[in-house]
């Protein structure tokens, strides 16, 4: 068994930093998506968008800009 530390891509502060900012992203986009009505199109295009939006870069970029790192190969 090796003694070495494990030595992650990113520190503790980074991570959580990270972590909170696209949090937030998904949490704005779960917000703008209560503003959603089904009675006008016009009024709920807006929130939808915003909401799909937020929500959907805050999943896409984690996944794939961040976490490329795990499928460069060793």
């Amino acid at each position: 068994m090796s003694d070495r530390k494990y030595n992650g891509e990113n520190s503790l502060v980074q991570s959580v930093i990270l972590f909170v900012i696209f949090f937030a992203l998904f949490l704005g986009g779960i917000f703008s998506l209560s503003y959603w009505s089904l009675e006008s199109f016009a009024h709920a295009f807006v929130p939808a968008c915003l909401g799909l939006g937020l929500c959907a870069l805050a999943i896409f970029v984690p996944v794939t800009i961040i976490g490329r790192s795990n499928s460069a190969g060793e």
